[in-house]
């Protein structure tokens, strides 16, 4: 029988303290394993599939109880995130941090948390109350694969199978029905037909769970390279309608086929989550690419089937629910609206005058970075909206070529000529009022075409500024004293 190993050199040169852990405990007399993730990964990676390994973090499993666990690293802080179910985590001299959790057995779930823990001295019990095979390996430290629950065959064929009765581990802990989908995207693998039938079982569970911990799992699921996968097995199995209704009521929805042959608009959705899958990393991006089009089927039915237009701000309003509901920070939230009621627009910027490209393009600009993804970050998002929303239909890059085109253009404008700060320099609203103008609608309308003006290289200096609002207050825009 062919022993399986993983390269444990290349995890303990990124992660030396792991090393240090399992060596102290084995020299307190304590078995100790590398366990779940570090493993598969180290598998994966030894069968010749791309995968990020060794990973960010390393795991270990062992005999050892919190307290004798403390005993042995005194000198280390210590922090005890989990400690009654036997879990502690010890920051090593580099400043990152380890998991080390005892062996454990649990009692009755209600969904999410087991009503007890039992810490136990052996690595079998503890392996078989996890929830999937491929996270059920274990590894020794000089990387020989213990695999008590069948995981290394099943990655071998890339299947993702619940560890024994699957309807069981799914009633442990709800968020599982997630989980096995987002491992299907991280394996490019398959659902075992017993594990895909009990989730179709057990799948109004998921509606017991908080929406922080969904929220988490859908951006794990977004952030693997096969997301496009994953949310047509989400709706496959009647996930997707729990999680996102919204998503759901575009199915269906007809598109022209002149600029839409792939399809209805939630097939629209999935290929251009497949097309981001090849070059978005982000997942928060990801996300708006899901949701750049929710706003279709509410548009469509206001203008009584005609058409969609005012699709992207009913779609930004939607999005504001969706972020509310998933707890999504103010500023994530803002992040996501601004991409779905821009993603039209976008299109537009080489028809745009250069003052209004200037102020678009360098929405939160951080001028102290150079690359164009550091200095316009939003607007460096959008580009990757745009793209993967014209790959997905006709338009292809005929709709997004002239826009990157334009967008250098713009840029090197910027650096040569203007910028939004040097504009508001020139000239404010305060020196407007001094001009004679009224606060209100007329010195709003003048000071956004000064700066637009400005942003273009029409406008060069202070002076000039003044001269064209005051000549322009002159021909009658609401003068103090009842002017206009």
């Amino acid at each position: 029988m062919t022993t399986n190993r993983i390269d444990v050199d290349a995890i303990f040169r990124r992660h030396p303290f792991a090393k240090t852990i399992l060596d102290r405990l084995h020299g307190g007399g304590f078995e100790a394993y590398l366990i779940g993730g570090v493993v598969r990964d180290g598998l994966q990676s030894a069968m010749g599939r791309v995968t990020r390994f060794p990973p960010a973090d390393v795991d270990v499993a062992t005999a050892a109880l919190p307290q004798e666990v403390r005993k042995l690293f005194t000198e280390r802080p210590i922090v005890g995130v989990g400690e009654e179910f036997g879990v502690l985590v010890i920051v090593g001299p580099d400043g990152q941090s380890y998991e080390v959790a005892s062996f454990r057995v649990e009692g009755e779930y209600d969904g999410r948390w087991p009503s007890r823990v039992d810490l136990v001295r052996e690595l079998e019990g503890d392996v078989k109350r996890r929830d999937l095979t491929i996270n059920g390996l274990a590894a020794t430290e000089n990387g020989e694969v213990i695999d008590l629950v069948g995981g290394v065959e099943d990655l071998a064929a890339l299947r993702v199978r619940a560890i024994g009765d699957p309807r069981a581990r799914f009633r442990e802990d709800s968020l599982r029905l997630l989980r096995a989908v987002r491992f299907v995207c991280q394996i490019d693998g398959a659902l075992d037909d017993e594990t895909k039938a009990a989730i179709v079982e057990e799948v109004a569970r998921i509606e017991s769970i908080s929406q922080e911990r969904i929220r988490d799992e859908l951006l794990r699921i977004l952030g693997t390279s096969r997301a496009a996968k994953g949310f047509a097995l989400l709706d496959e199995v009647g996930l997707l309608k729990r999680i996102l209704p919204e998503l759901v009521k575009t199915q269906g929805v007809p598109q022209p086929a002149e600029y839409h042959p792939e399809g209805d608009v939630f097939v629209h959705t999935i290929e251009a989550i497949r097309t981001a899958d090849r070059f978005v990393e982000d997942p928060i991006v990801k996300l708006a690419i899901v949701l750049h089009d929710i706003g279709k089927p509410g548009a469509l039915q206001r203008n009584l089937g005609a058409n969609m237009g005012g699709h992207c701000a009913i779609g930004a309003k939607t999005v504001g629910r969706i972020s509310e509901r998933l707890r999504l920070s103010r500023e994530t939230a803002s992040r996501l609206a601004f991409l779905v009621k821009n993603h039209m627009r976008i299109a537009a910027l080489p028809e745009m005058g250069r003052g209004k490209q200037v102020r678009f393009v360098s929405t939160k600009e951080r001028a102290e970075q150079r690359s164009l993804r550091g200095r316009f970050p939003l607007f460096f998002d959008l580009l990757q909206v745009l793209v993967a929303d014209c790959e997905a239909s006709a338009h292809r890059s005929s709709g997004w070529r002239p826009v990157l085109q334009e967008t250098l253009r713009v840029v090197e404008h910027i650096d040569r000529v203007c910028s939004m700060k040097r504009a508001r320099e020139l000239i404010d609203g305060h020196t407007l009022i001094e001009l004679g103008l009224v606060p209100g609608p007329d010195l709003g309308a003048l000071l956004t075409d000064l700066h637009d003006r400005i942003l273009a290289g029409e406008i060069t200096c202070r002076e000039q500024a003044i001269d064209v609002a005051r000549a322009t207050i002159e021909r009658g825009m609401g003068r103090k004293n009842g002017g206009g």
